[in-house]
Parts: structure tokens; C-alpha cells; sequence
């Protein structure tokens, strides 16, 4: 019996383990992203913002040299094109949410062994469970955005403005009953007449 629940505990430390590496591999690969993507960031757009400004300052310096001016005009394009292509600082801040996310995970991971909570059946399972949704999240964070604008829950659209005031009525448009401007069955009851006059009295 003592044998056997050594050797559940074993697999269940094991596990945990396994997570934590796992974790700090990816942390570690998404770091090295992040550093390449970032340094490619600055390799093709600095050249391509000095060529830039070089070529329009050499074009109209003299007219002779416009055609190094249109030289460096097409170097400077094609290192911008590049970077449009590859998306580098896109994907350098894709690797920051992964590597955040895996930094997560191996935290829980190293604070579940600390704990030894694989010598409790419950309470391992409540950690596996999180460790395996924070894995699961890590795995999508590369591909997610973050939150509201980058993954999150979107915020409900704002309730469109009730005016402070109803609309004028529109010259020979009659409103419809119930709506804005209607005068209402007690604005459209015929007025009183006025008080006949002498004249008509004595007629």
C-alpha cells in the first residue's frame, strides 16, 4: 500500500514537473523571439526612414543627382516593403503575450511543488486543472490580441444619445399620433367661440 501511494505521488510530482519545464522552454523560445523580431524591427525600419530623408535631401540638392536620389529612394522602399511584409514589430508583441502567459504558468507550476500539493488528490486536481487552462491560454496567446482590443471581453455598445429636445415638425408633414410634434386629441378639439359681439346681440 505504502509503495503504491509513493508511486502516485511520484507521478502526480512528475506531472507538475513536466508543466514547469514546459512552461520555462516556451518562456525561454518566446524571449529569443522577441529579441530577434525586435532587433529585425529596428534593422529594416531605421535604414529605411535615412534613405528616405537622404534621397528626397540628394534630389533636391542639384538636378544632377537625381538618379542617385531615385537610387537610394528604391533602397529605401524595398527595406520598408520588407518590413510591411514580415510584420516584425506585429510579431514581436505577439511573442511579449506568449511569453508573458508562459511566465504564468511556470509560476503556478513552481508554486504548486512548493506546496506539495500533488500529496493531496483535491487539491492537485484543482492545480492541474488551472495549470492546464493557463497552458491552453499560453498556447492561443500568440495567435490572440489583448484585452479589449487584444483577446478580452468586448465592452457593450454604448446606448445611442435620446436628443434633449424632440425634432421640429417638418412644413407639410403631418406627425404621426404618438410621435414628437403631435399637438394630441386635446390640442386638436375646436376652440371655443368668442363672445358674440353687440351688434349681433341686438340682431
Amino acid at each position: 500500500m505504502t509503495e503504491s501511494s509513493d508511486g502516485t505521488t511520484a507521478s502526480r510530482r512528475a506531472e507538475l514537473e513536466r508543466l514547469r519545464d514546459e512552461a520555462e522552454r516556451q518562456r525561454r523560445i518566446s524571449h529569443r523571439r522577441v529579441a530577434m523580431w525586435g532587433s529585425l524591427d529596428i534593422v529594416l525600419g531605421f535604414p529605411a526612414a535615412v534613405l528616405a530623408a537622404v534621397s528626397g535631401a540628394t534630389g533636391l540638392a542639384t538636378a544632377d543627382a537625381r538618379v542617385p536620389a531615385a537610387l537610394l529612394a528604391l533602397i529605401s522602399a524595398g527595406f520598408a516593403a520588407g518590413a510591411s511584409f514580415l510584420r516584425s514589430d506585429v510579431r514581436q508583441v505577439a511573442n511579449k503575450r506568449s511569453r508573458s502567459a508562459w511566465t504564468a504558468v511556470e509560476a503556478e507550476a513552481r508554486l504548486a511543488l512548493a506546496d506539495e500539493v500533488y500529496r493531496d488528490p483535491q487539491r492537485l486536481h484543482r492545480a492541474l486543472r488551472h495549470l492546464f487552462d493557463g497552458r491552453q491560454a499560453a498556447m492561443a496567446a500568440y495567435e490572440g490580441e489583448a484585452p479589449n482590443g487584444n483577446g478580452g471581453p468586448r465592452p457593450d455598445p454604448a446606448p445611442a444619445p435620446v436628443p434633449a429636445h424632440p425634432p421640429a415638425p417638418v412644413p407639410g408633414h403631418a406627425p404621426e399620433p404618438g410621435q414628437a410634434g403631435d399637438p394630441g386629441p386635446a390640442a386638436t378639439s375646436p376652440a371655443p367661440d368668442p363672445d358674440p359681439s353687440p351688434s349681433a346681440a341686438v340682431s
